[in-house]
């Protein structure tokens, strides 16, 4: 297939492991998005590569950043793009121009704070470019009803970055509980230490919250494993003091959990719940970026998976604590010839799949319907998880209840 030509949208922590001034303290210090897509460009897959941000001055550092720790690890890998805007400028719409410079059947990824996804996404979408979003697509269900209906009538392809869903033991569970009989309970948990409030002090707490950060990973799987249910009811709850202690914005939740009720389409009698918890407070050094594990309980069985500790750990004296590591997600030691060798990862297979979808779509070896039949996480067979974020935030907003009520084209309504 033809390699396709992709811009980068955003050009932090996720894109180049750059944050600030220096390289992120996190599991993510050389990036996730940059590195793989320079690795598939040395495969074939991709073609030309660029890159957009709002503020330009960066980008010599980023640079320099990118040739030592990556160039310097993998062989010489070409970490060149195009980037806009130009190193003495700051522009927060030039990403327009980015997208502009770009062709129908090219794609984009989006890896900003989530008030942006929106604009972001439409303006590629109403040129014919395909889409990448990470997760939330957008905050709000009209938004992400309002992008489908564009994606439709322009013909392209949107595809939420729900990495999660190609973890190796999440993607089992999922064939797992096609045998467990009917959804009953789900409870999962997600967390992140207080560092990444500094990492996130543009945004945290103003643009967005942890919510539709962390919880949607879970709510996202919860969803792949009942197909037949949909939710319903959403109540919110939100503990606040320590972020704002550490400087964020007045109400700054710390942790927030989702209530949730779901009901079996076919059979309305049959209600389960789900619980939903994620929090960007925990300890500095509790052993993990991220904390992270689910229990799934249905009529026959039931599932649970810690992928926090995964019998693997580290104990280095240069860091003074023992760490448990996560190298399904991104494995950055390079293979056996010295170029990048994760590409097992399930963060790499994430946009190998969206690369090798957009490049399918381009030469009409298949269609965008299709794709939402194979349950990739197109912005169809997401839109429960949208609806979920964006009736939590109204639950923690005006403190009550929110119903979440079916309308045509299997879209909602919050009520």
């Amino acid at each position: 297939m033809a390699p396709v030509n992709v811009l980068m949208v955003g050009t932090g922590e996720y894109t180049t492991g750059w944050v600030g001034n220096s390289a992120s303290t996190s599991d993510k210090k050389v990036g996730v998005v940059g590195l793989t897509l320079f690795d598939l460009r040395r495969r074939g897959k991709v073609g030309d590569l660029s890159m957009v941000g709002v503020n330009g001055k960066k980008y010599p550092a980023i640079r320099e950043h990118l040739k030592k720790n990556i160039s310097g690890a993998y062989n010489n890998l070409d970490v060149s793009f195009k980037s806009f805007p130009a190193d003495d400028k700051v522009d927060p719409e030039s990403y327009k121009a980015a997208i502009d410079a770009l062709s129908p059947g090219d794609a984009i990824t989006i890896f900003t704070p989530d008030t942006t996804h929106y604009d972001i996404a439409l303006y590629a979408i109403q040129r014919k470019i395909h889409v990448l979003i990470t997760k939330p697509a957008t905050k709000t269900i009209e938004d992400h009803i309002k992008l489908i209906e564009e994606a439709d009538k322009h013909g392209v392809f949107v595809y939420v970055e729900h990495h999660k869903r190609f973890d190796p033991a999440y993607y089992d569970a999922k064939h797992k509980a096609k045998t467990l009989g009917d959804f009953n309970y789900f409870y999962s948990y997600m967390s992140q230490p207080k560092s990444q409030l500094e990492t996130f002090k543009a945004w945290a707490g103003k643009d967005s919250d942890i919510s539709y950060y962390l919880n949607s990973h879970h709510i996202d799987i919860n969803d792949t494993l009942v197909p037949g249910y949909r939710p319903f009811k959403v109540t919110a709850s939100g503990s606040r003091g320590t972020a704002t202690a550490l400087g964020c914005v007045e109400g700054t939740e710390d942790t927030i959990t989702l209530l949730v009720d779901w009901v079996k389409k076919d059979d309305p009698s049959k209600i389960a719940t789900g619980v939903y918890t994620a929090s960007w407070t925990a300890p500095q050094k509790a052993g993990v970026h991220s904390n992270q594990y689910f229990h799934y309980m249905a009529s026959l069985g039931e599932i649970r998976a810690n992928q926090a500790k995964r019998g693997y750990d580290v104990t280095d004296d240069n860091l003074g604590a023992i760490a448990w590591y996560n190298p399904f997600y991104m494995r950055y030691a390079p293979d056996e010839e010295g170029n990048f060798g994760g590409q097992t990862g399930y963060g790499y297979v994430s946009f190998e799949k969206f690369v090798d979808a957009v490049a399918a779509i381009n030469e009409g070896k298949i269609t965008r319907e299709e794709l939402d039949k194979r349950g990739l996480p197109t912005l169809r067979n997401t839109i429960n998880t949208g609806a979920i974020l964006h009736a939590g935030r109204v639950s923690l907003d005006e403190n009550r209840t929110v119903l979440i009520e079916p309308i045509e084209n299997g879209f909602y309504k919050l009520v």
